[in-house]
């Protein structure tokens, strides 16, 4: 298998916000080879997961009181999101930390084409 690039979804009316952690579509994507997934949303955010430290992956709702951009609750939630369509969640075996204070067991990202990338990680919701 290649590595498969699938972008981060960005709409046009939130890029100006997310300028300021410079969130483009060049530097917005998950890449997902054999072994790993990795994620990168602008400066604020680069981190490898391993593929055997994914649970489940699934297409979920996003509310706007959510916000756009790099957003946490602190305890267990990461959100990546240039938009509220197209949002699929990670959910981790293990925890990861994140910003060097942040442990999530999940992950939430705005992607172009989220049903390819399911298909592409395959696995089923959790």
């Amino acid at each position: 298998m290649t590595d498969q690039h699938f972008p981060i979804r960005i709409d046009p009316f939130w890029r100006p916000l997310l300028l300021v952690g410079a969130a483009t579509r060049e530097n917005s994507y998950l890449e997902l080879d054999e072994q790993d997934l990795a994620v990168q949303f602008g400066w604020f955010f680069g981190r490898t997961i391993p593929r055997s430290e994914i649970e489940s992956a699934e297409r979920r709702d996003w509310p706007l009181w959510m916000g756009v951009g790099w957003r946490t609750n602190i305890a267990n939630h990461v959100g990546l999101i240039g938009s509220r369509q197209g949002v699929v969640e990670l959910k981790l075996k293990h925890p990861v930390r994140v910003w060097g204070v942040v442990r999530c067991t999940r992950i939430a990202v705005s992607l172009e084409q989220p049903d390819e990338f399911l298909a592409a990680l395959g696995l089923g919701g959790g």
